[in-house]
């Protein structure tokens, strides 16, 4: 029976304890730049004694990124900042990860704060969407352009390009962001996808780019590295991506590598009816990794330690992933290792204020 703070090895990288820093966009990044806000983000959370963060949705791409404001790694530039932060969430024993996205039809948005708007392309910080198809994501919004073969291949080619960066600046866990409505999941779901190439129609040809997306990654992504796939686990509405779906792509893609799912649902719809509560996600973990046989990782309204604990302990997952609770307490696996009764190594900075 594992523990929220066992160990886990994962390929040849060894995670401390079984709390992940989910990735959380952060909007704070100029041509797609990382700066101090997310060395300061992120690194509070490694001090904070998580044993994996991965990065806020990486673009591959301008054009894939959710906000003009987000973070990128299309190109070299971008290596060095990500470095120096890398560095600084190792020196904490934390591993650090990070999540390769492409926001397909949900990209050129203003930032949440001001409004979230989508922008038209005419607009100074805007640009042209695409999609598996021009079906827009909500009423109001321009269509985006249908890749064709060659928007395809060059998806492809980011990706790829992007998983090189992402080893030179020191990342040793790669994400595959597949979820949430953005570009991959509007492949493989029914409600997004209306092709009739070999990328649409039948459930193989819709997940077809996503093992392509992680063919390409794995070329050049180290062998003893881990790979993480994101998924929407469900669609949350009729006609729609099911968990049963998810349960056949995990087998897919443990079949092509992949060594953890990342199981998240919804997004892909702006009306889906999701019951929001604590753990409403777990099931979805715990189904994949049961029936697929592949490592799962939870996420979702996971608050409290015993919580995080019992999803571990009873075989639900092997990680837990937490978001907003990282923001209220970016040191919560610190307090949480208290609340359990478990010995932690505090940052010798901070040893004093132990909880004794």
């Amino acid at each position: 029976m594992a523990h929220l703070f066992d160990s886990i090895n994962i390929k040849g990288v060894k995670l401390k304890n079984r709390i992940t820093v989910s990735p959380m966009c952060e909007y704070s990044s100029e041509d797609g730049f990382a700066n101090d806000w997310h060395l300061v983000h992120l690194g509070s959370m490694a001090t904070g004694g998580a044993g994996l963060i991965i990065t806020e949705a990486t673009a591959v791409s301008p054009e894939g990124r959710i906000t003009y404001a987000d973070l990128g790694l299309w190109k070299d530039e971008h290596i060095t900042k990500l470095k120096q932060i890398t560095g600084f969430i190792e020196q904490q024993g934390c591993i650090a990860g990070i999540q390769l996205a492409h926001a397909g039809r949900k990209a050129s948005h203003e930032k949440p704060w001001e409004g979230g708007k989508q922008f038209t392309a005419e607009h100074e910080n805007g640009w042209e969407t695409v999609a598996p198809s021009a079906l827009a994501f909500t009423d109001g919004e321009e269509p985006p352009v249908a890749l064709d073969k060659a928007g395809i291949e060059k998806v492809k080619a980011d990706f790829k390009a992007t998983t090189l960066r992402a080893v030179e600046a020191g990342f040793k866990v790669a994400e595959i962001h597949a979820a949430h409505g953005y570009l991959l999941h509007q492949f493989y779901s029914p409600l997004s996808n209306q092709r009739t190439d070999e990328y649409g129609g039948s459930f193989e040809n819709r997940i077809r780019l996503l093992l392509e997306v992680t063919d390409v990654v794995k070329e050049v992504w180290p062998a003893d590295y881990p790979l993480f796939v994101r998924i929407s686990a469900t669609d949350w509405t009729e006609g729609g991506w099911t968990i049963d779906d998810s349960v056949k792509l995990a087998a897919a893609l443990k079949e092509k590598g992949v060594d953890l799912i990342d199981c998240s649902s919804g997004g892909n719809v702006p009306h889906a009816s999701i019951p929001n509560k604590p753990g409403y996600q777990v099931p979805f973990a715990e189904k994949i990794k049961k029936e697929a046989n592949i490592l799962t990782g939870a996420v979702g309204l996971i608050t409290t330690a015993e919580q995080a604990n019992q999803i571990v302990e009873t075989g639900q997952a092997d990680l837990v992933l937490l978001a907003r609770e990282m923001l209220r307490d970016p040191h919560f696996a610190l307090r949480a290792a208290h609340e359990l009764g478990h010995t932690v190594q505090w940052p010798l900075q901070y040893d004093r204020a132990q909880w004794r």
